[in-house]
């Protein structure tokens, strides 16, 4: 098949979408596949990949984040769309870039792969804890009138999780298949534990040998919670079990983080690394994962970091509590420090051998980003394959 992803948030720095299409363009390759990508840019351009590569169109930058483009017209993008006469369309995020597909004259199959939840991401996150989820939802019911309405110009929605298949369903969605992502296991493990590292990393947040080092990664965005994070590690500390937070990533919001880093010794901002090896020897050797996202329509990171045979602290909403295993993890209140730091007490408060031997055990069972692919090309087949 030849796939053209119109991908509105991929992008040189970002995140989660690019580091999954990364992966995808390999996957495609190896099963057989064409794949071009077709992205808004600083300028029009093309970018060769293993089987298809990335079509830049140049595009003005979104107002509030440098790192992303924004599509403006939509003739550039039928133009390329007609040049690839593509067996099928993906769209990755429910504003510009899908309504440039869906209106795309083309009879062609489509989809939309939805990779993010913005009313999770934010009015559910300004408003939480204060304000039930579910209130907010109703409140938020014109947001999924429109996503309703898009959805109906495509022949069906892709979520990379079962929580949020449910959540589109739940909001009046058809045709939604959960198709949940994976990681790239093979370069996560247990083994890559280092205890030389993991004295480095105690060593960089100024803590003693019998301190504990977490370890955050993610963009430097709000809907990450670092501050929050920062504050739950403040309460959860104590002089008898001293606790650290590195934090590994970049973006928009840095120079908050970095004000609220400053105010506290033992927390330490990493800069964001494409050296795959380096984060999995971290996330292997760290004595936990701390996540503040509520609002993650699968959790990556969380993947790689269970993967890594790392136990984790996850809020207990989104994608990221359905992969948390009670053997490994401790859930808390999304969106509250204080029940994030007893989380975190009563994850250290448990037997620390027996918690590392059951997440090494735990890593095995991570779905891998082949599964993912395996299961998402055998869907496009089965339902547009001509």
């Amino acid at each position: 098949m030849r796939i053209v992803d119109v991908a509105e948030f991929y992008a040189p720095g970002g995140g989660g979408v690019r580091t999954y299409i990364d992966r995808k363009f390999i996957a495609a390759a190896d099963a057989g596949h064409e794949l071009f990508v077709i992205a808004p840019g600083p300028r029009d351009g093309f970018e060769p990949r293993p089987g298809g590569g990335v079509v830049w169109v140049k595009a003005p930058g979104l107002p509030f984040d440098a790192s992303y483009w924004m599509f403006a017209a939509a003739a550039p993008v039928h133009a390329h769309l007609d040049r690839l006469a593509p067996d099928m369309v993906e769209a990755s995020s429910p504003w510009r870039g899908a309504w440039i597909v869906a209106k795309w004259p083309a009879a062609r199959p489509r989809t939309m792969f939805v990779h993010a939840d913005p009313v999770a991401s934010y009015p559910q996150r300004l408003f939480a804890p204060h304000i039930d989820p579910d209130r907010v939802d109703r409140l938020c019911e014109p947001y999924w009138a429109y996503h309703r309405g898009l959805a109906a110009h495509f022949d069906s929605s892709v979520a990379g999780s079962a929580w949020l298949a449910k959540r589109l369903r739940d909001h009046g969605l058809s045709d939604v298949e959960a198709v949940p992502l994976g990681a790239d296991v093979g370069a996560f493990s247990p083994a890559l534990r280092d205890p030389g590292l993991h004295a480095r990393l105690l060593a960089d947040c100024g803590l003693p040998a019998h301190g504990k080092v977490l370890v955050g990664v993610g963009r430097h965005h709000p809907q990450k919670r670092w501050p929050m994070l920062m504050a739950a590690v403040d309460q959860a500390s104590s002089t008898a079990a001293p606790l650290g937070l590195i934090i590994i990533g970049e973006g928009m919001d840095r120079a908050r983080i970095e004000r609220a880093a400053r105010r506290r010794p033992h927390v330490r901002l990493m800069d964001r690394t494409r050296d795959r090896a380096a984060l999995a020897a971290i996330l292997a050797s760290a004595d936990a994962l701390l996540h503040g996202s509520e609002s993650e329509t699968f959790g990556l990171v969380v993947a790689e970091a269970l993967a890594s045979g790392l136990p984790a602290v996850l809020p207990d909403r989104g994608a990221c509590a359905e992969l948390a295993s009670p053997f490994v993890s401790e859930l808390y209140r999304a969106g509250d420090p204080a029940a994030a730091a007893a989380a975190i007490r009563r994850l250290f408060a448990r037997d620390q051998p027996a918690l590392r031997a059951a997440a090494a055990d735990a890593a095995t069972g991570v779905r891998s980003d082949a599964a993912h692919f395996r299961d998402l090309f055998a869907f496009y087949r089965r339902r547009f394959a001509t």
